[in-house]
């Protein structure tokens, strides 16, 4: 059946596929809660849970690009101390001091440092690329290429 040139089956199809669809995401929304729920009544924090699930996420470069930037970034605002630059010669000891403190600010700060990484990533590439090296780790920026 045709209204106004539109084929009113094959619509309603597509209109019912998605409503399934959204009723699944809810149901799989749902499970993945009380698995946050569960681990939180086991001890676990949330917060660093969902945050490990989005890091697995990412592949391997993508990651230490967006580590540098955050460093980069950190170091400018003052937020670590000029020596935490992670370093082969540094104690361990001193290492995990300042890893504690990049978690800290990390969990504060990650939405608005992520947003600001991406911007500048997308501005380097814009200019020609260029390469960043922060916390003791370089990163290239690849010049934006039309495709």
């Amino acid at each position: 059946m045709t209204y106004a040139g539109i084929a009113s089956d094959q619509l309603r199809a597509f209109v019912e596929r998605i409503e399934r669809l959204e009723e699944e995401k809810k149901a799989l929304s749902d499970d993945i809660k009380e698995i946050y729920a569960e681990a939180k009544g086991n001890g676990f924090d949330t917060k660093v849970l969902r945050q490990v699930v989005r890091i697995r996420k990412q592949d391997q470069h993508e990651r230490a690009e967006q580590e540098a930037i955050l460093d980069l970034y950190m170091h400018a605002l003052g937020m670590l101390p000029p020596d935490a630059d992670p370093d082969p010669e540094t104690p361990a000891r001193h290492k995990a001091e300042n890893k504690g403190r990049r978690k800290v600010s990390r969990a504060h700060g990650e939405l608005a440092a992520e947003s600001a990484a991406s911007s500048f990533y997308e501005h380097m590439q814009n200019m020609g690329g260029g390469s960043i090296t922060a916390g003791g780790r370089t990163v290239e920026i690849p010049a934006r290429t039309e495709g």
